[in-house]
């Protein structure tokens, strides 16, 4: 795919030239009482700096674009780029950002006007928004086939970490997944079987594979309609010579509402909301053993302390380990953000969805397009 060196040798002298970039500044917000946004994580405008700094220093005009949230193709004052705008001018202050994608239809429905619209008195276009890369949205696959196109310095990097783990994997090579559903990582599970040597499964998705078990998991969240699937990846991976690790042991509330740890086999009325000591442990040591570890879902609901003792300890074995560490964005992104880890790793991927997917089918929409290109 083009680099930006690629773009300027196209382009020539970028003096002067207006550049796209597509960037993911779907930043967390808080809104207070009288609805005033403030950003609370500005990992992803600090992320896209290096892209747009490269270009500044050239001597292009660089025009910045986002979605943010998810407005339902209509302007709307909570999905205001203007803190996101604010926090830009600190950063980069010469830099422009135009208002919320999405505040259009035609965005998300990939409408060619929307396109011509965006690239009007454009002379290049980026994509360093690899956190928007797996939907074939207009800013996505559109500009592409309209201008000089390249990709940014983070969508360079993004790419070149996990399609690393797809096609050149260091063994022993652990994912460690976890999250609510298994249905949302279906997909990446099997893909992910033909290239690891263990599976280490936390979250409320190891209640669908105790299903499959038979075990008893009380009122935990599961998906009785993947219970077949979890069965059948069981036996896959035994057939393989793969590991799946699921827990021993479960950190949740009792037929009560109390606090109460228990084994892999939950009584009526019982929820489970983490993995346990022991089983957070064992994960570890699989993590320890490691040359290379993919971590996308935290262990539990580490929102509430008491149940955040398995995100954390996997966030701290994932520092810990000298294997090549990469988290896949999204919630364990966050978890390490909460832990004070994300420094601790070798890659934290901007994109939750975004990762799971390229590792899944080694392409996204966004990559075909500049290929296009």
């Amino acid at each position: 795919m083009p680099t930006l060196e690629d773009l300027a040798a196209k382009v020539g002298d970028l003096t002067g030239k207006r550049v796209l970039v597509r960037t993911d500044f779907n930043v967390p917000l808080d809104h207070d009482a009288d609805g005033v946004a403030t950003i609370t994580d500005d990992f992803r405008i600090r992320a896209a700096l290096p892209t747009i700094e490269w270009l500044v220093e050239r001597g292009a005009t660089v025009v910045t674009a986002s979605h943010l949230g998810r407005p339902k193709g209509a302007p709307d004052p909570k999905y205001s780029m203007d803190p996101v705008r604010a926090r830009l001018a600190e950063l980069a202050p010469s830099v422009g950002l135009l208002e919320n994608l999405r505040f259009d239809p035609g965005e998300t429905a990939n409408d060619p006007a929307f396109v011509d619209r965006l690239v009007d008195g454009i002379d290049a276009y980026v994509n360093d928004a690899f956190g928007a890369s797996h939907r074939a949205h207009a800013s996505i696959v559109g500009p592409p086939q309209r201008v000089p196109s390249a990709m940014g310095r983070l969508l360079q990097r993004e790419v070149e970490v996990l399609l690393g783990l797809r096609n050149k994997p260091k063994h022993p090579f652990v994912a460690v997944l976890g999250g609510a559903k298994i249905s949302d990582k279906l997909g990446v599970i099997e893909a992910l079987l033909e290239t690891v040597d263990a599976i280490v499964i936390g979250g409320a998705m190891c209640f669908t594979f105790f299903a499959a078990q038979g075990k008893p998991i009380g009122a935990s969240l599961f998906e009785p309609d993947m219970v077949e699937t979890c069965r059948g990846l069981l036996e896959k991976a035994a057939a393989m010579g793969k590991t799946i690790h699921l827990p021993d042991d479960i950190t949740g509330t009792d037929a009560d509402g109390n606090f109460a740890q228990f084994g892999s086999r939950l009584g009526d009325g019982s929820i489970g909301y983490d993995i346990g000591p022991g089983s957070a442990a064992a994960f570890t040591d699989v993590i320890m053993d490691a040359r290379m570890v993919f971590w996308n879902g935290p262990m539990g609901m580490f929102e509430d302390e008491r149940f955040a003792s398995g995100t954390r300890t996997v966030a701290q074995a994932m520092a810990d380990t000298k294997a090549f560490t990469v988290v896949g964005g999204g919630d364990s992104a966050a978890a390490l953000a909460q832990f004070k880890l994300d420094d601790e790793v070798d890659h934290v991927s901007t994109g939750g969805g975004a990762s799971l997917e390229l590792l899944e089918n080694g392409d996204l929409p966004g990559l075909a397009a500049l290929r296009h290109d």
